[in-house]
């Protein structure tokens, strides 16, 4: 069925969305939890906890995109469950990695600037990926948004790992230099 059908559906408030959306995008937000929390059973949940958020989003949200709306709900709800099963001392995966990587050129408090200028600050980012060189910017939001491991992306696009690794070094380093000069850190 097609996106615009099933936005549709949402809106109608027809439980029939749940099942076409569930059919279309279950493996592809299942992946995205799973490359957050490595735990089946927390992906599944969470994945059930997109369907959730959607039937509740819709509306009045409408997405033009519904493949990158679930992916987003399904991402902030793996990253949640993720720290409170780090909080009870279990866990560990991928997103330890990723955030410690992103770690410098995020560094700064939390206060209430930071907040104001967050969506500023999104939005600079934005701008930032879509002006990388196609593969560079695939490769930093397979790393930095899908979580995936350097070891997948490398196989995805036919590089070692090491050659994602700097391709990622070297992005990282032109995030930290652009959120420099636009006064972010």
């Amino acid at each position: 069925m097609e996106d615009c059908r099933i936005i549709e559906l949402y809106w109608q408030k027809n439980a029939d969305a749940i099942s076409e959306t569930s059919s279309k995008y279950g493996a592809y937000c299942f992946t995205i939890a799973d490359h957050i929390l490595k735990n089946a059973e927390d992906s599944e949940e969470c994945v059930n906890d997109t369907w959730l958020h959607a039937w509740n989003a819709m509306p009045p949200q409408r997405p033009n995109v519904l493949r990158m709306f679930l992916a987003k709900i399904t991402r902030n709800l793996s990253i949640n469950r993720f720290n409170a099963r780090s909080a009870e001392k279990r866990g560990g995966g991928e997103i330890i990695l990723v955030l410690d990587e992103l770690a410098d050129c995020l560094a700064g408090g939390t206060d209430a600037e930071a907040a104001y200028e967050v969506k500023e600050l999104e939005e600079c980012i934005r701008r930032f990926v879509r002006g990388l060189p196609e593969r560079d910017g695939n490769v930093f939001v397979r790393r930095y948004f899908f979580t995936e491991p350097v070891s997948s992306i490398a196989g995805r696009y036919g590089l070692t790992e090491n050659n994602v690794a700097v391709i990622l070094s070297r992005t990282r380093k032109k995030l930290k230099d652009k959120l420099a000069n636009e006064g972010y850190l």
